[in-house]
């Protein structure tokens, strides 16, 4: 299962809105046993189930499949992969975790169990989840995951008092945030942050780097307000109004990840209304030394300690000087 989660994480930010899914086949007597790898190919292409077991060819006779998502059992853009799989002859099949898509749910599974295979669910389900959180979450609530990425000095500014906020990051930093825009299939940010900044909000990474997915895969790019003729997010759509319909409407249109990377104001909006699933800090080691500089949020706080906003640290990284800490919410 360690082997299906590596293969769906080379192919993250490709599958979009299909599920980035990893699958291996393992075939022979324990001590002679072969494996064959497949991943989720762009969406028209195969699912991972199938990749793999093409891979494997007359050998997934009395196979084992591992794969980190529930596989399909419905006519998509493809066939069912529950059909793939009975017609391989494999025996037994693994995985992760149960689709929560409403075509699947479980009838995956069910088809597979009713075709007299054996199968195991739950296996390597903690490294599943947290690799597919923006799919299950689009799949359970009808809306992007959304992360909110923040940049700021120790001392919580992310902005000079004059405005100038390039660059309180360093290179490496800078480059982790190209590789999270690459996953995801929105970048959005306040109108304001684009007078400001006019930032183009396009994935710049080197051919050969893990995330790169050519300039034709570039992220929608959004904007909460009015875009000035001219900026350089062009094209860029043009948001207003109530946030959760603004999710929504995102969400029906087959945004699975949005980046939010707004201004303070933007930042501060998502998060007193609750609608952040991921939050991304990259921390400097810089300080501005005073309380003049911009903060991560603008807006009014909690009025009393008590009611703070509590989370769980996620990961902590070392980007050549700066850290890197995903938070998400206490309750998941």
């Amino acid at each position: 299962m360690a082997r299906a989660v590596d293969a769906a994480e080379a192919v993250r930010g490709l599958t979009s809105p299909n599920p980035w899914v990893g699958a291996v086949v393992v075939t022979g007597a324990p001590g002679a046993t072969e494996s064959f790898t497949g991943a989720t190919e762009p969406p028209g292409g195969a699912h991972a189930e199938v990749v793999a077991l093409r891979a494997a060819g007359a050998a997934a006779q009395g196979s084992t499949l591992y794969a980190t998502l529930e596989p399909c059992s419905h006519h998509g853009r493809t066939p069912p992969c529950t059909r793939a799989i009975i017609d391989a002859g494999v025996t037994r099949v693994v995985v992760a975790l149960e689709d929560p898509d409403p075509l699947v749910d479980g009838g995956g599974i069910a088809a597979l169990r009713a075709a007299g295979l054996e199968v195991e669910v739950g296996v390597g389900a903690e490294a599943a989840t947290e690799q597919l959180a923006a799919y299950l979450t689009h799949r359970r609530t009808g809306r992007p995951w959304v992360v909110l990425k923040l940049a700021a000095s120790l001392d919580g500014r992310t902005a000079a008092p004059d405005g100038t906020s390039r660059w309180i990051t360093g290179p490496a930093a800078r480059l982790d945030v190209h590789r999270l825009r690459a996953r995801s299939d929105a970048v959005l940010v306040g109108a304001g942050t684009v007078r400001a900044d006019d930032p183009a909000l396009t994935v710049r990474l080197p051919p050969g780097d893990p995330s790169f997915r050519g300039p034709h895969q570039q992220p929608a790019r959004m904007v909460l307000g009015r875009v000035p003729p001219g900026a350089a997010v062009h094209p860029a759509r043009e948001l207003g109004g109530d946030l959760g319909a603004v999710l929504d409407q995102l969400g029906r249109d087959g945004i699975v990840q949005l980046l939010v990377e707004g201004g303070p104001t933007v930042a501060h909006a998502f998060h007193r209304a609750g609608l952040v699933d991921r939050y991304v800090v990259y921390l400097a080691p810089v300080l501005f030394g005073g309380d003049d500089g911009f903060p991560l949020f603008a807006g009014p706080g909690v009025p009393t300690v008590v009611d703070l906003w509590r989370g769980r640290v996620v990961s902590v990284t070392s980007l050549e000087g700066d850290l890197k800490v995903e938070l998400t919410r206490s309750d998941g």
